[in-house]
């Protein structure tokens, strides 16, 4: 059997090249279009430098790097048809018990493959599709070759998104028709288990006019000494009225590169939410986009990060305002510690023709010692001076007198500190579902006293 095969015999070679490109291809049994798209996203990253802006990436090893390592030939349908090693993993996540809660769809990636999903039944009787991006190239061509990596990220977007291309597998396939409301979370969790690997799951979002969901993609890997690349590609496709939430949890250890292109394209009357909260990986350059495309859509963005150690965050959004009356909002909140880096990057661009915008642009971060560093780089281009832009910029540490004032009433210091630091999160905790709220809680804590310790560490989520 196929499934048989030992670890070693499932990984791809290292390396990237274009017949490594196409042997991914033809393993995966793609059409001739996706292969062709393969090869232009191969051919743009020889070609396109690494960012010259932001972190330095030049330590990134693109020749010692697993591209594609299938984990099962197909996905399965229940938990218990699931492979007792990948299931350990997952059951020290406690997928298992968040499906149980939710009751939505459910899609995890162990590596490079889907290979666990499920799907209530009125979610498909509803027109609903949730499935991993793989399985749409075969079963929704059409709609797959209309939209992936087309008007929204275009392929030589920048070097990452070529690569992307060229090597992507995986990620969640959604298309809700139009006036349906999905009322549970549908989630997905990206697990990497192996050292110089690379993940590149591709999340592709259909909500027709006057539909709404919510996504929550779940990402962690344990510690490695070796270095792993995450590089997702995510497009959000929200027609006239419709209203995408797409949260992220992001744990990864402190050897991943974790550099990702987010971007939504919202229409008329439309309405994009990002929520984002990043606690781990060596390096992140992350900065989900909304292009404001019809008049009065709208856009907002809610980023929580920690930093320490030598973790290097590099976040924050962009907002382009295309259209008349739009409206944007960036809020970012970032937690330096133990010498960590915190970047704050957020882009508001406004059009000619955008008449009547309003947008709003605030960074908060706290640096706990005097080795950690926090920095705000804010951009605004207005074309249209019928518009009303505002930013907001605070930087600076725990407040001595609050800290005086709650050991006062009889608490440590520590859990002064503690109830201090939640307080300055609780306006981006507050937007997560109840069960995710509360693990974020215990992460936190978890996370900030292993800093203090001086055991720089990353639980898993």
């Amino acid at each position: 059997m196929k499934n048989a095969k030992t670890e070693k015999e499932r990984h791809f070679p290292r390396g990237l090249s274009l017949e490594r490109v196409k042997e991914i291809s033809v393993y995966k049994k793609e059409p001739t279009w996706m292969l062709k798209k393969r090869i232009a996203g191969f051919k743009a990253f020889q070609k396109i430098p690494l960012p010259t802006f932001g972190p330095d990436l030049s330590q990134i090893d693109f020749d010692n790097i697993y591209y594609f390592k299938p984990t099962l030939e197909t996905p399965t349908s229940s938990w218990e048809e699931v492979p007792k090693g990948i299931k350990e993993v997952y059951e020290k996540l406690e997928l298992p018990e968040f499906e149980q809660r939710f009751l939505a769809g459910l899609t995890s990636q162990y590596e490079s493959q889907i290979f666990y999903e499920s799907l209530k039944k009125h979610f498909e009787q509803e027109g609903v599709i949730f499935c991993s991006t793989d399985e749409a190239v075969k079963k929704y061509p059409q709609l797959i070759k209309k939209y992936f990596m087309t008007d929204c990220v275009p392929i030589a977007d920048n070097k990452f998104t070529a690569l992307h291309a060229a090597v992507w597998s995986g990620g969640s396939f959604i298309y809700v028709p139009k006036g349906v409301k999905v009322k549970s979370p549908l989630q997905s969790y990206f697990y990497i288990g192996s050292a110089n690997f690379g993940q590149f799951e591709h999340t592709l979002i259909i909500a027709e006019a006057d539909s709404s969901l919510t996504y929550i993609e779940g990402c962690t890997a344990p510690r490695y000494h070796k270095q792993s690349l995450h590089s997702a590609v995510v497009e959000i496709f929200a027609k006239e009225s419709a209203t995408v939430n797409y949260i992220t949890l992001q744990n990864w250890a402190k050897n991943i590169y974790n550099l990702n292109t987010k971007r939504a394209l919202v229409a008329k009357n439309g309405r994009v939410n990002w929520l984002t909260i990043s606690l781990g990986s060596a390096v992140s350059m992350v900065y989900p986009s909304s292009i404001l495309l019809g008049n009065n859509a709208k856009s907002s963005y809610r980023g929580f990060t920690i930093a320490s150690g030598e973790e290097i965050k590099d976040s924050g959004a962009r907002m382009i305002h295309k259209a008349k009356n739009t409206s944007s909002d960036i809020s970012s909140k970032s937690i330096s510690i133990a010498g960590g880096k915190n970047t704050f990057r957020g882009s508001i661009k406004i059009e000619e023709g955008a008449k009547g915008v309003r947008a709003h642009m605030r960074c908060d971060s706290l640096i706990l010692d005097q080795n950690s560093t926090s920095l705000a780089i804010p951009q605004v281009s207005i074309k249209n001076p019928e518009s009303r832009v505002t930013h907001e910029a605070v930087a600076g540490k725990l407040e001595e007198e609050q800290l005086c004032y709650l050991l006062s009433r009889g608490l440590s210091e520590r859990e002064a500190e503690s109830l201090l630091i939640h307080g300055f999160v609780e306006p981006i905790v507050e937007k997560l579902p109840l069960e995710y709220a509360l693990e974020l809680d215990r992460l936190i804590d978890l996370k900030l006293k292993n800093d203090k310790e001086n055991k720089i560490s990353v639980s898993n989520l």
